[in-house]
């Protein structure tokens, strides 16, 4: 078929006109694809919900205007989450003069007080969706406000108000904000229910990241399954923070340190007025149990990491080598950050101006400035406290040392491996093989031909980078017998190149490239 005739050629009787382009307008975006929001629609996403509002509530405690937060599962599996902070504004809003602020703030994506910095200098939210998203995925929302001594109250369903804001009359001994909100079983299914335990951990988890905060959790008994020792109520506050979040985790393990590295560093104290916000920290090594790292910004958990944790590793890093070279320990410049890692079990939690994550869920911090922040000011704490608490120092520093003997040692004996087997093997004699010994960042480049494998031989990097040429279209072994593909020359010389052997005697452990890479034609 000519270029011409694609052009020209009916594939289909179906219009594309502009009746068929569909504009979403409010929150039906969120509806249509609630995974580009809370990503998904599963269990997780659906406590993301409780961790929108929840973190709301947090941000007016970290800025100063709450200091206590209340969280209830009820029996229908609705959420109830209160604050004593200013209140959402009800008054109406400058661009939507018929509406209030609360209404705009619900109702529209990409609203809120947390864009210019005026209203809240660190906040767990940041794109103004949070609270809307909520909205958006509840089948009924209800939000009370109590502000200037008057009670306001709006309700909604699915994203859509049921009528304006209404005041309720004076409330003089009461002020914050209050949401229920139940949701919604046309997204999430019929079946799908907030876990009480998962609830009370995210709720102790946030008053653990900020001591001065008091959390107060309540659920109704018909939500506790059998066997679930969830309490029905408790009321959390730690004093110590992420300290108090350590030992917690611990439950009592050895560890190297009698106290963990603990602290928190205001970096407007360290690196100027201009410089809003703060990192806090808490870590000992064990032999007992699995390291862990558990890190948030913000008060938002990053599960996976980020610059924040990198600057912590950092910061650890140099410190211990450091003080290797402060005690004339040789092996110490050999320490990474792997076995920095090993053992240790850290707290790291960061308050930062507008920070920027990788997704809407805020699962990886990704502001640069970030690193260079928290490993400046961990690392003089770090000095001063391995220099003031000799005997912890020099256990972590000897267990270090050992782990990066031992990651060193199984590295040799790898390359050792590589060797023999190399040895071994009867390498097809058209391979042209990679000068590395060990396996780790080698690739197998099967090319079509000695003309192709010509081009590429020049092309390749001789240390990291072998070849392999195939001559003309190869047996297919799916439906091949096995003396058949024995007695291939192409399909023996590729086994052999790999490494892994045929048949019973396959093993993929012995694979001699990390990477294997097929640069032919499709049909080959």
């Amino acid at each position: 078929m000519r270029a011409t005739d694609l052009l020209t050629e009916d594939l289909g009787q179906a219009s594309y006109t502009a009746t068929d382009i569909e504009v979403l307008e409010g929150l039906e975006p969120v509806r249509k694809r609630p995974g580009m929001y809370i990503g998904g629609t599963d269990e997780r996403a659906l406590h993301h919900l409780v961790a929108e509002v929840l973190d709301n509530s947090m941000d007016e405690a970290v800025a100063g205007h709450a200091s206590r937060i209340e969280v209830e599962l009820h029996a229908d599996y609705s959420v109830t989450i209160t604050d004593n902070g200013r209140g959402i504004p009800v008054d109406p809003h400058p661009k939507f003069p018929d509406k209030s602020a609360l209404e705009v703030i619900l109702c529209t994506l990409h609203s809120g007080g947390k864009f210019g910095g005026k209203a809240y200098q660190t906040s767990g939210g940041l794109h103004g969706v949070g609270a809307s998203v909520v909205n958006a995925l509840s089948d009924h929302m209800r939000v009370e406000v109590a502000r200037n001594k008057q009670l306001y109250v709006q309700e909604f369903s699915r994203g859509i108000p049921q009528g304006k804001i209404a005041n309720l009359g004076p409330t003089p001994n009461r002020r914050g904000t209050k949401v229920t909100f139940h949701a919604d079983a046309e997204i999430f299914g019929p079946t799908l229910r907030f876990k009480p335990a998962r609830m009370l951990k995210m709720v102790r988890s946030k008053a653990y990241l900020f001591s001065g905060v008091e959390i107060r959790w309540k659920c109704a008994p018909e939500c506790l399954a059998k066997g679930d020792d969830t309490p029905e109520t408790a009321v959390f506050h730690f004093p110590g923070g992420l300290a108090d979040y350590l030992k917690e985790r611990l439950h009592g393990a050895a560890t190297y340190a009698d106290k963990p590295f603990a602290g928190k560093v205001q970096f407007a104290e360290k690196f100027g007025a201009d410089t809003a916000g703060s990192v806090e920290w808490a870590i000992n090594w064990t032999p007992s149990i699995d390291a862990f790292v558990q890190s948030y910004c913000n008060t938002v958990p990053t599960p996976e990491g980020g610059t924040h944790e990198a600057g912590f590793w950092m910061a650890v890093l140099k410190g211990i080598r450091a003080y290797g070279e402060l005690v004339n320990n040789r092996k110490a410049i050999q320490i990474n950050r792997d076995d920095v890692m090993s053992g240790g079990c850290a707290m790291v939690s960061c308050f930062i101006r507008e920070p920027e994550f990788v997704g809407q869920t805020k699962d990886r911090l990704a502001t640069v400035e970030a690193q260079r922040l928290v490993e400046n000011s961990v690392r003089d704490h770090f000095d001063n406290w391995l220099a003031a608490d000799t005997k912890a120092a020099g256990a972590i520093l000897d267990y270090m040392v050992l782990r990066a003997d031992e990651r060193l040692r199984r590295k040799a004996e790898k390359e050792t491996a590589r060797k023999t087997a190399t040895k071994k093997l009867r390498l097809p004699g058209k391979l042209t093989d990679c000068s590395a010994t060990a396996r780790e960042g080698t690739e197998l480049f099967i090319v079509e031909g000695d003309s192709a494998g010509g081009s590429a031989k020049m092309a390749r990097d001789r240390k990291t980078q072998a070849l392999l040429p195939l001559r003309g279209k190869i047996l297919n072994v799916l439906g091949a017998a096995s003396n058949k593909m024995n007695q291939n020359n192409e399909i023996s010389d590729l086994c052999q190149a790999l490494g892994v052997g045929m048949g019973s005697k396959f093993n993929v452990e012995d694979l001699r490239y990390d990477k294997v890479i097929i640069m032919t034609d499709a049909d080959v």
